[in-house]
């Protein structure tokens, strides 16, 4: 076999890479190609952030390419008809490329398939790529996926992980093979001023990083919103420029019970992505409805509108907030009270907050966004769907000195102490000299609704 192609699509890293490594045991020379995939854009998921962390990711990738003889063949449009095209170009025998699981990633496996198939070429997925272990390998009895996440942690954690694989020495790529220009950073707009880089070089950077002076504090300190005691690996997770199995087999060696939490929340990440292989339509449709008769857009737009700003007069929702604008990113104990007060105690539809997030998250992703998302709101697979987050509380457990709050909320940064988390209970004096709102809802209020709407007599 002279000529394969490795498709790269959310795996953007030479190390632990099984199609390139099955592409170069059987093959003189490899293609590797990244389509930047029309149907992406025209959905409206090519977010500026996204792509910006993605440039990065795709120029590191040719950097390491072209270090070891290689490069990256760059092509955008519709993905089948641009592998097809390469394909026909290096008169490549076969393709290559991880398994995905939302339903997009469904219907384009199976469209390039039949196109390669049709012209006597095949197409191997990969499984164990994007994922530490592939979605279905491991489900319960009665059921093609597991809807509870402590069953399915205790069968993943006795599951064998594959070995992890060094990267290529040499790649060899047929001269005749064009490739459009790279993306650049450069380029893009409406970018968050404190993104982070991103690319393989970078995130192996931050890996090790956080092995050695950070997963040791992971158990106890990883909801301190101030301390910001979480790996941050997330973006580097979605794009593919870590490898989840050899994060899992590295954090493992790091042993104790932190590295023991810090892989249980890989777990979570597998588990979400196997709830939306078993169950595509999830991405938009509850995956358990509760019959929620959501505030109409039209009545909450202001509140919405607030939430989104962070401006609701709660400093650690808004703080949250201020930071998923600038950075891209917000910290998981933030991400869980922003959308608790937006679906519960504003009581509003989740997939208006899902959509904000994948506007602006770096790491956002159908998978991890819609059913955190659901999880939180209640409609997904918590066990205790009508629990509300309540901000005061939260704030006073996971932010005691107000560190974080007054990190992101300025206004606020000459109030000591706790008392920074509640700013309405000072004199109307003293409250004048902050240009800070005052609370867009008051929580007794919001939980009242949110309870009566749940019950039988309100639904």
């Amino acid at each position: 076999m002279n000529v394969s192609v490795v498709l790269f699509t959310s795996d953007l890293r030479l190390h632990d890479h099984p199609p390139l490594r099955a592409a170069l045991d059987g093959s003189r020379t490899v293609v590797p190609l990244f389509v930047r995939d029309r149907a992406v854009d025209e959905a409206g998921f090519a977010a500026s952030n996204r792509l910006a962390f993605l440039a990065d990711c795709l120029r590191d990738l040719d950097a390491g390419l072209r270090e070891r003889g290689g490069r990256l063949v760059y092509r955008s449009g519709d993905l089948v008809d641009e592998v097809c095209k390469v394909v026909g170009e290096a008169d490549a025998d076969e393709v290559h490329m991880a398994g995905d699981v939302s339903a997009h990633a469904h219907r384009r496996e199976e469209r390039l398939r039949a196109a390669l198939e049709s012209d006597g070429r095949r197409l191997h997925v990969h499984d164990e790529v994007v994922t530490a272990l592939s979605p279905g390998a491991i489900t319960p009895a009665s059921s093609d996926h597991f809807a509870v996440f402590s069953p399915y942690f205790r069968q993943w954690e006795r599951r064998p992980q594959r070995r992890v694989l060094g990267p290529p020495r040499t790649v060899h790529v047929p001269e005749n093979v064009g490739s459009d220009r790279l993306l650049s950073r450069a380029e893009l707009s409406g970018l968050s001023e404190g993104l982070a880089a991103g690319g393989e070089r970078e995130g192996r950077k931050r890996l090790t990083a956080w092995l050695r002076s950070g997963i040791g504090a992971y158990e106890d300190g990883h909801d301190d919103l101030a301390g910001d005691g979480t790996s941050r690996l997330s973006p580097h997770l979605h794009f593919g420029t870590v490898s989840p199995v050899e994060l899992v087999h590295r954090a493992r060696k790091a042993g104790g019970p932190s590295a023991d939490a810090f892989v249980r929340q890989v777990a979570w990440r597998d588990f979400n992505y196997q709830l939306l292989a078993a169950r595509p339509a999830v991405s938009t449709r509850d995956y358990r409805t509760r019959d929620d008769r959501w505030r109409s857009p039209d009545a909450a737009a202001r509140d919405i509108e607030a939430w989104k700003a962070g401006r609701t007069g709660y400093p650690l929702v808004d703080a949250a907030m201020r930071q998923l604008r600038h950075e891209g990113w917000m910290h998981n104990r933030g991400r869980l009270l922003t959308a608790s007060f937006l679906a519960k105690t504003l009581y509003v539809d989740w997939r208006v907050g899902a959509r904000h997030f994948l506007d602006l998250l770096v790491d956002g992703d159908i998978a991890n966004n819609q059913l955190n998302w659901q999880w939180v709101a209640g409609t997904g697979t918590d066990s205790r769907p009508n629990r509300v987050l309540n901000p005061v509380l939260q704030a006073k457990r996971y932010d005691p000195q107000g560190a974080y709050v007054r990190r992101w909320v300025p206004e606020l940064r000459g109030l000591e102490g706790p008392s920074v988390h509640e700013p309405w209970k000072l004199r109307e004096a003293e409250r004048a000299t902050y240009d800070y709102p005052r609370p867009i809802v008051d929580l007794a209020d919001g939980l009242a609704r949110f309870r009566h709407a749940r019950s039988r007599e309100g639904t």
